[in-house]
């Protein structure tokens, strides 16, 4: 079976927490959804941590690797959907420690069209950047690629979300990539995603207050698209070129 079929085959089932939110969510035909999952699915592998024998043993059967925490997953993302975005802040780490490496990373997104292409924009809300991703999980969840767990307060309401790799997700990601090259595309970004959010912090929050060190991204009202930044990014990498080239001829 293919890696698309294996999405495909469980495309009648419904949604995982569908009604968490408490409002009802729109009939898709499907199409974003599976796309979304594999997106999903490819970021999780390359930035989830690996479990050690504690976490082990709390985790759910043949899990390898989590992420905690939805909002830290919707940051994840927004870099990975992003990679105007995503080069902007390797630009940022390269003027605080002037890696020649982390100006080829940002070039090569930069001096494509990456940051057109394969933009997929996020609307701001309450705490940054945000996108329902139910419909999505639920792709990974049934078949158990993914295994969400909640944790609780008293009141019964979910106060944070776990998202568990499991070894099947783990080889289902690895074959995707083989047989479909162009999904590599998520996973080399990913690496990079991975990279600044350990840099950062890693938590949740420490995404955040980062991401909002955007102007842009900060200045969006809520509800609104988080606009792009390619323009604006290519200029200052040119910028910082030239200033690499000067310092060099110096």
């Amino acid at each position: 079976m293919t890696i698309l079929r294996t999405f495909r085959s469980v495309e009648g089932l419904n949604a995982y927490g569908a009604c968490r939110y408490g409002v009802a969510m729109p009939v898709d035909d499907g199409g974003d959804r599976f796309a979304d999952a594999i997106r999903l699915l490819l970021l999780i592998a390359a930035t989830a941590d690996s479990l050690d024998e504690l976490a082990m043993r709390a985790a759910p059967t043949n899990a390898v690797a989590v992420i905690h925490a939805e909002s830290r997953l919707q940051k994840l993302d927004f870099w990975l959907r992003n990679p105007d975005y995503l080069a902007d802040e390797l630009l940022n780490d390269y003027e605080r420690q002037p890696d020649p490496l982390l100006l080829d990373l940002a070039g090569r997104i930069l001096d494509s069209e990456e940051p057109e292409i394969c933009a997929i924009p996020m609307v701001r809300y309450l705490f940054g950047a945000f996108e329902h991703l139910d419909r999505a999980l639920s792709v990974l969840v049934a078949p158990r690629l993914l295994v969400v767990s909640s944790q609780r307060g008293a009141s019964g309401q979910v106060i944070k979300d776990s998202y568990y790799l499991t070894q099947k997700g783990r080889d289902v990601a690895e074959h995707a990539t083989a047989q479909f090259p162009e999904l590599a595309w998520y996973t080399e970004r990913a690496v990079l995603v991975r990279a600044l959010a350990e840099a950062t912090g890693h938590t949740a929050l420490a995404l955040r207050k980062r991401q909002y060190l955007q102007r842009d991204y900060a200045q969006t009202p809520l509800g609104a698209i988080i606009p792009s930044i390619a323009d604006r990014t290519r200029e200052r990498l040119g910028c910082l070129r030239v200033a690499a080239l000067g310092g060099n001829a110096a």
